[in-house]
């Protein structure tokens, strides 16, 4: 199942769950702040997208008869690039991405509202926020390094090179290899996103964040040699988020 099919499953589920919890009870639940800790999945990342902090506090008088918030929020991403695909060594099987040629790990503070949609029990049920966020995205571009065997019995480190022979490369280097030779870039992220809130007690939570995010880089990122690479992201997401408000 693709994750944009997660996406309108998760939220048709959860609005289902709000509309019943609203049926239910009148005794709105309150609280001034939340703070959240999770972990997100996109559609520019694997199963495991990175992971985000949140922090929302409430605003004095109403927006349009809803209580706002103020939105914060801090996302380390990896985002891949569509063509990237596992492939394996004939020798050893290890497993290596052929012609990937740099990681891009982005930093994004962002700054918005929160809006408070349908409000939930102090006991039960769903709340439902939505929020509209921006901030500036810092990419750290990491080279993607291999283990290149130069002759029989003689296998160096390398970072990936379009010059390198397919057959002579043996596996993928260590993760943490090359972060000394990263370069940073600088852009800009937007972010609309509703977020469903459940507490299994009064004082915590846990919930979903499930949104569209666009972002843009002044130049293009090269992630794959021989591939279109982009200056400009879009992806939906979904963020798992636990925390507790006050």
């Amino acid at each position: 199942m693709s994750t944009l099919r997660i996406i309108a499953f998760a939220g048709l589920i959860l609005t289902a769950g709000s509309v019943w919890a609203q049926t239910t009870d009148t005794d709105e639940d309150r609280y001034n702040s939340v703070t959240t800790y999770g972990v997100t999945t996109n559609t520019n990342s694997g199963i495991l997208g990175g992971f985000v902090f949140r922090h929302s506090k409430a605003l004095p008088g109403l927006f349009r008869g809803k209580r706002q918030f103020r939105y914060l929020a801090v996302e380390l991403v990896n985002v891949k690039h569509p063509k990237e695909v596992q492939s394996q060594t004939p020798y050893s099987g290890a497993r290596f991405v052929y012609n990937k040629q740099n990681y891009l790990f982005v930093i994004r503070p962002q700054y918005g509202r929160e809006i408070s949609i349908f409000t939930r029990s102090a006991d039960e049920g769903v709340a439902i926020n939505g929020i509209l966020a921006i901030g500036p995205s810092i990419g750290i571009i990491k080279p993607y390094f291999v283990q290149y065997q130069l002759r029989p019995g003689q296998v160096q480190t390398v970072p990936f090179s379009p010059t390198l022979q397919p057959e002579m490369i043996v596996g993928a280097g260590s993760f943490f290899q090359g972060f000394d030779k990263s370069k940073l870039t600088a852009g800009l992220n937007f972010k609309a996103a509703v977020a469903f809130e459940l507490s299994a007690f009064r004082n915590n939570m846990t919930g979903l964040e499930i949104g569209f995010l666009a972002e843009v880089f002044p130049k293009e990122v090269v992630i794959m040699n021989d591939a279109n690479n982009r200056s400009v992201f879009t992806s939906g997401f979904i963020t798992l988020f636990f925390g507790n408000k006050r």
